[in-house]
């Protein structure tokens, strides 16, 4: 007679034999039962608060002005918030170059929001500009350059390309938008830090930018003229924890968050904990 396990079976053994077996296995089934539940409680011990979520922001197109969030979705690519992505909106050259803020330091006073499936732009002396979140497909894919890779996006048309001439004032230039089924830019050509499978839009070289307050009031005690964060950025601004711990600690979590919740739809809240170890909070 054979004792059978799922689709394998076992040689018949005798009454003692088998006896002593199983509570071989019953031994080890309990062994491995108490190990997991000291591992529970010891990870629980381990959570570390490191700091917490103080704001978040979002900035649809690169060195543009950003928009503060109550909440944000975080994706394999960067922030989101309904129709807008993080960075997913680059002025460019007429030769594909990228331009940002170090070449056009007027960009930082162009505001950005959306309504109702139009991205709306604003500047000073410049009519309201609205158009649409997803540019036409009949519209031409442009070969872009960022810091020194190709990637492309999608043209938004010349009413907004005379837009950001007419207000720029130095020479002519492009509005592209980055399509999810584009290839992006892989950070590991960027810098070395990063992974295989990281990858980004238009953003420098990350897909989330964190700083801390306490890294900013740091700076600033060094500085002759104070300067604020939006000089930096950031999509999660934190409290809480020690001038640069977000690099110390926080890369880990924000690592993580990327690499374990990336697959799912994750939410950012403001006041939500970061921690270093053991599970993330509940969203």
């Amino acid at each position: 007679m054979a004792a059978s396990l799922g689709r394998f079976s076992l040689p018949a053994l005798p009454s003692s034999r088998l006896a002593l077996f199983c509570a071989s296995v019953a031994v080890v089934g309990l062994g491995a039962a108490a190990a997991w539940r000291w591992g529970r409680r010891r990870a629980r011990r381990e959570l570390v608060r490191v700091g917490a979520v103080s704001s978040l922001a979002i900035y649809p197109v690169k060195s543009c002005q950003g928009l503060p969030l109550e909440s944000a979705e975080l994706t394999k690519l960067g922030v989101r918030s309904g129709d807008l992505r993080d960075r997913f909106w680059l002025v460019i050259k007429e030769d594909g170059h990228m331009v940002t803020a170090r070449q056009e330091p007027r960009l930082v006073l162009v505001s950005v929001n959306c309504e109702n499936g139009l991205l709306i732009l604003n500047a000073p002396e410049m009519k309201e500009l609205t158009i649409p979140i997803t540019a036409p497909k009949n519209n031409p894919v442009k070969t872009c350059r960022v810091f020194g890779l190709d990637i492309q996006g999608r043209d938004c048309g010349d009413e907004v390309a005379h837009w950001f001439t007419t207000f720029l004032k130095s020479e002519p230039f492009r509005l592209v938008h980055y399509e999810t089924d584009m290839a992006p830019r892989k950070c590991e050509k960027i810098h070395k830090p990063f992974q295989p499978n990281d990858e980004v839009p238009y953003s420098d070289c990350a897909p989330l930018l964190i700083i801390s307050d306490a890294s900013m009031e740091d700076l600033n005690s060094r500085m002759e003229k104070k300067i604020n964060m939006r000089h930096f950025r950031p999509n999660i601004t934190v409290s809480g924890c020690g001038a640069y711990e977000e690099v110390e600690k926080m890369l880990f979590v924000s690592l993580w968050f990327l690499k374990q919740f990336i697959q799912n739809v994750c939410i950012f809240k403001k006041k939500h904990f970061m921690r270093a170890f053991g599970k993330a909070p509940e969203l």
